[in-house]
C-alpha cells in the first residue's frame, strides 16, 4: 500500500466524507485535532542506510520470514525517509491537522547509549518537524512503537535485562533535546501491554518467545517474561517522564503519556 493510502484513509473518511458520515468539521470544537498516525518500521525503509542500525524487526523479518504472512520485511516499505515532503503534502492537502509517527531507535541509536548518536537519523526528523510545522501539522511523537536496536537485544535481552531502562532513559534524553523545542506531545510507549503479550507470550513479535500453551518457541517463558518486560517497561516509562517534566516540560510547555 502507498504510504499516503496507509497514512490518511481514516483521515480521508473523517474529514473528507462529511456526507456520508453526517459529519462536517463546524461541529467539533476549536483545536480538535484530526490526525493521521504510523510507525517508524511500518513506513520509513532505507533500513541501512545514513548510519542506521539493525533493528529487531529488521533481524526478525529476515530471518523469520515465515512468520510473516506474505514474507516481506520493512527494507523498503513505502519509502517514508526518501518521501516524506510528499507525504506531508498529502497530509496537508487532506487538512490533517496532527501527526503521530514515531521515532527509529535504531536510527538514532544504532549501538545504544555506548555508540554515538547518528548526526543524519537528527536531520531526518529534524526535517520532518520542519515540514510538518510548516503545513500547520502538529507533531506528537512516540519513542517506542516495537523497535528497538538489535544489538540492545543483544546486550541485555532487550526488554527482559534491567539494562534496557538505562537505555531508553538515555534514548528518550537524546530525543528531547533534540526535537523538544518544537515537538510537544510525547508517547513514551506504544501499547506495551500489547507488545508483552505478542512478543513474550505468543512469540509472534521479535524476539519471538513463548513456551507452551501459548506456543512452541525455541526459547521463552510465556508464564513470567511478560510481566518481567512489562515491569522494566513501565520503570523506563517513569523515568524518562519524569526527566521529560523535570529538564524540558517547564520551557516547552508539553506533555509526555504512555
Amino acid at each position: 500500500m502507498a504510504a499516503a493510502a496507509a497514512m490518511v484513509m481514516l483521515a480521508a473518511l473523517a474529514i473528507l466524507a462529511p456526507s456520508a458520515r453526517g459529519l462536517d468539521r463546524a461541529e467539533f470544537p476549536p483545536g480538535f485535532l484530526f490526525g493521521a498516525a504510523t510507525s517508524s518500521y511500518q513506513i520509513e525503509g532505507a533500513y541501512l542506510e545514513d548510519g542506521k542500525g539493525l533493528s529487531n524487526w529488521d533481524v526478525f523479518t529476515h530471518t523469520q520470514s515465515r512468520e510473516i504472512n506474505d514474507g516481506r520485511n520493512g527494507d523498503v516499505a513505502d519509502d517514508h525517509y526518501h518521501r516524506y515532503m510528499e507525504d506531508v503534502e498529502i497530509m496537508h492537502d487532506l487538512g490533517v491537522n496532527s501527526y503521530r509517527f514515531s521515532i527509529s531507535w535504531a536510527r538514532v541509536l544504532p549501538r545504544g547509549r555506548l555508540g554515538g548518536v547518528n548526526t543524519a537519523a537528527i536531520a531526518f526528523y529534524d526535517r520532518l518537524i520542519a515540514a510538518l510545522l510548516q503545513k500547520g501539522i502538529e507533531p506528537f511523537v512516540t519513542l517506542h512503537h516495537f523497535d528497538l536496536p538489535h544489538e540492545l537485544e543483544t546486550r541485555h535481552g532487550g526488554w527482559l535485562g534491567a539494562g534496557i531502562r538505562e537505555e531508553f532513559d538515555y534514548y528518550a534524553d537524546v530525543c528531547f533535546k533534540a526535537f523538544g523545542d518544537r515537538v510537544k506531545f510525547w508517547t513514551t510507549l506504544n501499547e506495551p501491554n500489547l507488545f508483552t503479550k505478542f512478543a513474550y507470550m505468543l512469540g509472534m513479535y521479535p524476539p519471538k518467545h513463548c513456551s507452551p500453551p501459548y506456543g512452541n518457541c525455541s526459547s521463552g517463558n510465556s508464564h513470567r517474561e511478560p510481566y518481567l518486560a512489562a515491569h522494566n517497561m513501565i520503570l523506563s516509562h517513569a523515568a524518562a517522564v519524569d526527566n521529560y517534566k523535570r529538564n524540558y516540560q517547564q520551557h516547552k510547555e508539553g506533555r509526555s503519556g504512555l
